[in-house]
């Protein structure tokens, strides 16, 4: 068997070596990926196989969207400390197994535990590959495997919406289990190719207290706002939604005592920083809800298959592909406030324009339009966002700041997909129901663009600085004895 490198040799690109650590961190990440971009293409034919209503359709997607949020930045965490890929490849087979049992689920109750914990093992994956690359690499061999993860991830985001309509078509149990021969793979390649690292100044204790709170608040909030739209719910959606909030306003005051936090308080006193995870907040709780509601319009009301139903917002990820780039390059010129602006109210545009899409819709003439400009929105918006994020933390704390940004990023779309469709006024089983679907997708749009809306509003009033221009660290700020992280090669697996 071969030994794979130490981490601190540096690998250099278009090597053997270099090729199978992208392949392995590639695959993991993608599967995780894909996963979440075909189970909103498979709500249809899992409500109807399964005889759940609308409520359970909801859990489906926000119960390893919970477990995830949750989750990730102590993934990071433990990656760090025991080693990333040891964690990574426990994320991997993790996730495997959930995937397995949510392909065999006998009912709906089954599937949503299943995808909970399909999202502790995505919270295990998920930072450990880009953290594999990162110290596996070195130099400009680092920034080229970074670019060349990035757009192999972006070829996986656009092959999702075909490979999971298709498998759909067949069965939605078979979305589940195509992951298990693709986490083989990547467990056979990290095991024999994938050097292993961890940081040596990595904190000695987690914060399992943060951890806890974190899940119970995010939980408990999320349950309240789902059952609010049942005419059934009484008192305990009140109490889960104050306990809800009393843990997250726990967590805030114990992240500000921790001698370790999962989130360090100084991330937030830089206020782009804070700005930037706001706009955040917003546009990722439209993107949560929108994903998910328009491909049940498309099948309930248009009529289309799941097929082309997934592959409607493909026009996003092509635009994302082609100029994701050069708009990260545009930020450096000019700054991110002009396209943190712009890029939502783009969005909004093409929000708005899906107000067309109903019964008996067209796909070129309704669909691609929509589309294609909401897609613009996205790519104005998405990279200068994580350049402005990462740009506005002190570089010992990049990978946190990255960290953090995803979190908020995925704890958005979990509550904006329990609480819009209250709002709109869907619950139940509308979603068999072309007409009161119709009429709830309509509201649900204007809510989305109003809060595509107000990312803008935040951008243009809260960030200020250009990129690449800082605000600098107080000497002390880092408190005594604290030493920037390295990244040193271990011995072993």
């Amino acid at each position: 068997m071969a030994v794979p490198p130490a981490a601190g040799t540096g690998l250099r690109m278009g090597t053997p070596q270099a090729r199978w650590v992208l392949l392995a961190t590639v695959l993991g990440s993608g599967v995780a990926m894909l996963d979440a971009t075909v189970v909103n293409v498979a709500l249809e034919r899992i409500g109807a196989d399964l005889d759940a209503d609308f409520a359970g359709l909801q859990w489906t997607v926000n119960a390893y969207t919970l477990t995830l949020a949750s989750l990730i930045l102590l993934g990071g965490s433990l990656s760090d400390r025991y080693g990333r890929r040891r964690i990574f490849v426990v994320g991997v087979c993790w996730f495997a197994l959930a995937s397995l049992l949510c392909g065999l689920a006998p009912d709906i109750g089954t599937l949503v535990a299943a995808r909970g914990l399909q999202g502790v093992g995505g919270a295990l994956l998920t930072p450990g590959s880009l953290a594999i690359i990162s110290a596996s690499f070195s130099g400009t061999h680092r920034a080229a495997a970074v670019g060349a993860w990035s757009g192999l991830a972006g070829v996986a985001g656009a092959i999702g919406p075909f490979l999971g309509g298709w498998l759909v078509e067949w069965s939605w149990r078979a979305i589940f289990l195509v992951n298990l021969p693709l986490a083989v793979l990547v467990v056979a390649v990290a095991a024999r190719h994938v050097p292993e690292s961890r940081d040596p100044a990595a904190a000695r204790q987690l914060d399992w207290t943060g951890t806890a709170l974190v899940g119970a608040g995010l939980g408990a909030l999320t349950y309240a706002l789902t059952a609010a739209g049942d005419p059934a719910a009484g008192r305990e959606v009140w109490l889960s939604g104050a306990a809800g909030v009393l843990a997250l306003v726990a967590f805030i005051g114990v992240e500000r005592r921790s001698r370790h936090p999962l989130v360090p308080p100084a991330l937030f006193a830089d206020r782009q920083f804070s700005a930037a995870n706001a706009v955040t907040l917003f546009v990722y709780a439209a993107l949560g809800s929108m994903f998910v509601l328009l491909v049940l319009q498309l099948q309930v009301v248009s009529g289309f298959s799941p097929l082309l139903a997934g592959t409607a917002l493909l026009p996003v990820t092509v635009l994302m592909l082609l100029f994701s780039a050069r708009v990260g390059a545009l930020a450096q010129r000019i700054g991110p406030r002009a396209l943190l602006t712009a890029g939502p109210l783009v969005a909004t545009g093409g929000a708005l324009l899906m107000l067309r899409i109903g019964p008996g819709a067209s796909y070129l003439c309704d669909v691609l339009p929509a589309a294609v400009v909401f897609g613009a929105g996205l790519t104005l918006l998405v990279a200068p966002l994580t350049a402005t994020v990462l740009d506005s933390a002190e570089d010992r704390h990049a990978g946190v700041a990255s960290g953090v940004n995803n979190a908020v990023a995925r704890a958005a779309g979990l509550l904006a997909v329990a609480v819009v469709p209250v709002v709109a006024g869907l619950g139940g089983d509308d979603y068999t129901d072309p007409t009161a679907f119709a009429d709830g997708f309509r509201t649900a749009l204007l809510v989305l663009a109003g809060l595509l809306a107000a990312g803008a509003l935040i951008a243009v009033v809260f960030v200020r600085r250009p990129l690449g221009d800082g605000a600098p660290a107080p000497a002390d700020r880092s408190g005594p004895g604290r030493v920037p992280p390295r990244t040193e090669p271990v011995t072993g697996s």
